[in-house]
């Protein structure tokens, strides 16, 4: 079982390291709104980054957009950066869980892993890079098992949502669930929106990088989960969904990486029918096709060479037509953005045997929430931390590197995130 509890030399149950970073700032706001909902109502935590001044600027700036003075005084600010590892020992040895925001992760985030590992703490990060993701499974699952830590990826938009989505689905749904398509719509306010840069460089940097995630998937020497019941088909590049109407391509984060590493632990270890998974995105009508089609194709060409990577890099908003900055999005524009994912699933009712014919029943479900880089993300990640401090006796048995839907699939995470804002829901 985790060991969750504070101690005298490990005061925290939280500590938000690349506080000050830009979805660090908000991260610190929702630790700072949920403070009652810690372990018997309350919660210890601290900030943590490279720059003192910086960390007192962050909460600052909570203290004034919550009206809650008191976190310029009451949360404490340890100073730690990923190339000095004894500052990360120091801050790890303090911590219950870590959660890390700093990214790309595939070039700061295995230091925060290994120290976490070496120093006891549990670790959460919001990462949506599958090469970091898989190499951290690879790399620390015995050693993180060993030690009683548990390693947690992508608890935030990337892939939260996704993954507890088809949970839900497959928990929601009278038989056995097979197969499940989810569709994912983004909307903005009259305002516009966008995305802060960094994750930008990320997919920069994994697109690039993409043959080396191949080799790294092999070196797992896993088994092909078996399909149960009708085989998914594939859509293809470009559509027009009948599901969401309007055109679609599949989607290109880690969401599908996740669910099926979910997939596969929960078949393993609890001997759980895996759920076949395809996920796509909507991209609205035809200008959109014509404008994606562009910065797709140079995008394509660019990051293939390090001078075209670097123009990449250094002018987000031109190549993405604006969809990336290195401002981010105003608060403003994150008020009236909103996600939903639309989830198609279909199986065979109970009695049904699925080896045998078509699937004979069908569910929609929906999880919709609020923006989803700095509002969604920073919730998941808070709620799967607080899950985890409240629910310890409902986490895998052991240590380990573990995705949302294997860490939390026996918890009431699902529930939080319907009270605060990311509904799941039944259509």
């Amino acid at each position: 079982m985790a060991c969750v509890e504070t101690t005298s030399s490990r005061p925290y149950h939280l500590v938000v390291f690349g506080a000050s970073g830009f979805t660090g700032q908000f991260v610190v706001e929702e630790v700072a709104r949920t403070v009652s909902e810690g372990p018997k109502g309350h919660l210890k935590w601290a900030v943590a980054g490279r720059s003192r001044q910086k960390l007192e600027k962050v909460l600052e700036q909570a203290a004034g957009v919550l009206s809650k003075p008191e976190l310029r005084s009451e949360v404490d600010i340890i100073v730690a950066d990923v190339g000095e590892p004894d500052s990360l020992a120091a801050m790890c040895k303090q911590a219950v869980i870590v959660l890390n925001c700093v990214g790309p992760y595939r070039f700061y985030g295995e230091p925060v892993v290994k120290a976490c590992v070496e120093n006891g703490a549990h670790h959460m990060d919001i990462s949506g890079e599958p090469q970091f993701l898989e190499g951290t499974q690879l790399n620390y699952s015995s050693q993180a098992a060993d030690k009683g830590v548990y390693i947690i990826g992508s608890c935030g938009f990337d892939s939260i949502p996704a993954d507890m989505g088809v949970l839900y689905t497959r928990d929601q749904f009278k038989g056995t669930l097979t197969a499940l398509e989810s569709f994912l719509t983004v909307s903005a306010g009259s305002e516009g929106g966008c995305i802060h840069d960094g994750t930008w460089q990320s997919a920069v940097y994994g697109f690039a990088d993409s043959q080396k995630l191949q080799s790294l998937r092999r070196k797992f020497n896993h088994k092909p989960l078996p399909t149960v019941g009708a085989k998914l088909k594939r859509r293809g590049a470009l559509f027009f969904s009948n599901e969401i109407q309007q055109y679609t391509v599949p989607f290109m984060g880690s969401d599908p990486s996740v669910v099926r590493r979910s997939q596969r632990f929960l078949a393993e270890e609890y001997q759980a029918t895996p759920v076949q998974y395809g996920a796509y995105a909507g991209i609205g009508g035809i200008g959109n096709i014509i404008k994606m089609m562009f910065a797709g194709m140079m995008f394509w060409f660019l990051v293939k060479f390090s001078f075209g990577r670097n123009l990449l890099i250094k002018h987000p908003e031109f190549f993405s037509f604006g969809l990336f900055s290195k401002a981010g999005p105003s608060r403003k524009q994150m008020e009236a953005s909103s996600f939903q994912f639309a989830f198609y699933g279909e199986g065979y009712t109970e009695g049904q045997d699925p080896s045998q014919g078509k699937p004979n029943s069908k569910i929609r479900t929906l999880v919709q929430g609020p923006e989803c880089g700095y509002v969604a993300t920073p919730i998941a990640l808070v709620q799967g931390a607080l899950t985890f401090l409240n629910e310890p006796k409902a986490l895998p048995k052991t240590g380990g590197v573990y995705t949302p839907g294997a860490a939390f699939a026996k918890t009431t995470l699902i529930d939080r995130l319907n009270k605060h804002g990311i509904q799941f829901s039944v259509i």
